[in-house]
């Protein structure tokens, strides 16, 4: 498992990080873990299949 940093999935996602962490606290997008600092980190894979869907349904 590959974990993402909050920015990392912003950068992939071409959003803001506020949306990324917004899409987490909303359940949309599940954190695996969390870093030192208490920040959401998420599983590449799930975050490739979240954009696959979110493209699907007309975009991010």
């Amino acid at each position: 498992m590959s974990l993402m940093t909050v920015d990392e999935v912003a950068e992939f996602l071409g959003v803001k990080d506020v949306r990324v962490n917004r899409l987490e606290r909303e359940h949309l997008l599940n954190a695996a873990d969390k870093d030192p600092d208490g920040k959401p980190l998420f599983d590449k894979a799930d975050v490739e299949k979240y954009k696959e869907i979110a493209l699907r349904l007309g975009g991010l």
